[in-house]
């Protein structure tokens, strides 16, 4: 899909189910995921995540990719850009996210930060004239991210994914 100077960003693959267990499985990561946020339980339900990730990334302009190191073939999570829902889990007018999830091992690497600029560059290239981050209010790593990356602040919705959220705005150059 894409490649910054460390990272690839690709599709999610089979061979990966592992490491996406060992990533997903994580409460540390979960905790700031989606409306409930849940740790995967089993090794077993990494399939069919996969399987909706690749549905998602079927339009090359978005999807939910792979993070792998250039340099030694470890993937270190995923990065995201993909349509925003509205209320009712539709996509919305036009407005998309991008996001990451890294594993522990792989935080304070500054990988976060240039997937996340590498899926901006992406979405830009593409037409897109904003890019918009959802993180919950306390989750600070990623809000140090938005900040690296120049997002501007638009406050807290409830808008997105039926929770509390902070919003920020990337705008192409």
């Amino acid at each position: 899909m894409f490649h910054t100077e460390r990272l690839t960003a690709r599709l999610w693959e089979e061979r990966d189910e592992q490491r996406a267990y060992e990533i997903y499985s994580r409460w540390e990561v979960m905790r700031w995921l989606g409306a409930r946020p849940r740790a995967l339980e089993s090794p077993a339900e990494v399939p069919a995540m996969i399987a909706r990730w690749r549905e998602r990334s079927a339009d090359p302009r978005y999807g939910v990719w792979a993070l792998e190191r250039r340099d030694n073939g470890v993937v270190v999570g995923s990065v995201l850009l993909v349509p925003l829902p509205d209320g009712d889990g539709r996509t919305e007018d036009g407005r998309v996210e991008v996001g990451w999830h890294l594993h522990p091992d792989s935080w304070g690497h500054g990988f976060a930060t240039e997937a996340a600029r590498g899926a901006l560059a992406k979405g830009f290239a593409d037409g897109l004239t904003g890019i918009h981050a959802v993180l919950r209010p306390d989750n600070g790593p990623s809000a140090a991210v938005c900040r690296r990356l120049d997002m501007a602040p638009l406050g807290r919705t409830d808008r997105w994914y039926g929770v509390e959220l902070d919003v920020f705005l990337a705008t192409r150059p």
